[in-house]
């Protein structure tokens, strides 16, 4: 759905009867959760608040229980396990802990470790919370590791279609023929999943970087993370301004645009019934290259044909490949192995 947040959603039940709600797919967090009432602050959603009063499965977590130690930055309320989680983009939410019943189409789980947030602010514009799919043990996909050996599988339908995507959680999700590229475990951030990427290309042809501008120190720092939640990828200053070059030399014919937002790089193409412009390809470790279709870095930011060249520089030395990028490509990701792969479907 066009919120204009840029994420993606589910539509789960929660609670017993199952209330349906929009949710948020965040592989970059660990948290399950939704808004709750009573709500001391809430943001906007398309669904009513959760009434855990109305559920007949909701089960409040006491401050001892072993389930309240996994969370970082938990406390104690009258006995009751509190949570919070704050987000790189200064969202947070914060309440209490649960356990409680999530219905997926016909298939049912119950107890869920899952946060009531009754203080909840940000760009959750739409969405009743977050499902959580990182690679801590409190994500639901950490929480469902005996059930699907942490295999889980998605496919993001691209922006402007009314097709529909996919999300599946099994070993039966992992795909014959992917492109498979190993993960990389960082103990300091245990919920990122981080690949190993060694280059960038543009039209074929490698742009000159730094060797070592995309590697994770062992300090913790830098690396590249896949996460859904963020939209647009972002790239150490220094490789985002020689990738951004090498798209501007291959794309001098085209009329440009001034910048948009976080976007520096833009296109008027509104004279145009279609263009030719170069492909871009993220080079991984051991071997394999994923080449993006135009509509994956090249994206519409008005109605009057601007186009933007959809990648940012980031503040820090992480990068983050986002779901602009992974738009339409079936990701798959073997936990237990250590691999995502990479096609071979689409959607």
């Amino acid at each position: 759905m066009d919120q204009g947040s840029g994420e993606y959603f589910v539509r789960i039940g929660v609670g017993s009867p199952p209330r349906d709600q929009y949710m948020v797919i965040d592989s970059g967090s660990d948290m399950v959760w939704v808004q709750c009432q009573p709500c001391k602050l809430c943001y906007k959603q398309s669904d009513p608040v959760f009434d855990p009063a109305k559920s007949g499965s909701y089960t409040g977590v006491s401050c001892g229980s072993s389930v309240c130690d996994r969370i970082e930055n938990s406390g104690c309320h009258s006995g009751g396990c509190r949570y919070e989680v704050m987000y790189g983009d200064g969202s947070y939410t914060k309440g209490t802990l649960a356990l409680e019943t999530l219905t997926f189409g016909r298939t049912v789980i119950r107890n869920v470790a899952m946060g009531c947030g009754h203080r909840n602010r940000g760009m959750f514009v739409g969405a009743a919370g977050l499902l959580g799919i990182g690679g801590g043990s409190m994500s639901f996909v950490g929480q469902l590791t005996g059930q699907t050996g942490g295999a889980f599988g998605y496919c993001l339908v691209s922006r402007g279609t009314d097709s529909t995507g996919s999300l599946v959680f099994g070993r039966e999700a992992l795909p014959v023929g992917a492109s498979w590229v190993p993960l990389v475990r960082n103990p300091r951030a245990p919920s990122f999943y981080y690949v190993g990427l060694k280059g960038l290309g543009v039209g074929g042809v490698r742009i000159a970087l730094p060797d070592d501008v995309f590697d994770l120190t062992e300090t913790g720092d830098g690396g590249v993370v896949m996460d859904t939640g963020t939209a647009v990828t972002r790239l150490p200053t220094a490789a985002y301004a020689a990738f951004r070059d090498g798209f501007k030399s291959q794309t001098a014919n085209l009329p440009r645009a001034s910048g948009v937002s976080i976007f520096d790089t833009c296109y008027d193409l509104s004279g145009f019934v279609s263009v030719r412009v170069p492909t871009v390809s993220f080079y991984f470790t051991e071997g394999p290259v994923l080449t993006l279709p135009a509509r994956n870095f090249l994206m519409p930011v008005d109605d009057s044909g601007t186009y933007c060249f959809a990648f940012a520089a980031s503040p820090t030395g992480l990068s983050i490949i986002g779901n602009i990028q992974q738009e339409g490509i079936q990701v798959s990701f073997d936990g237990a192995n250590g691999f995502v792969g990479f096609g071979p479907n689409v959607c």
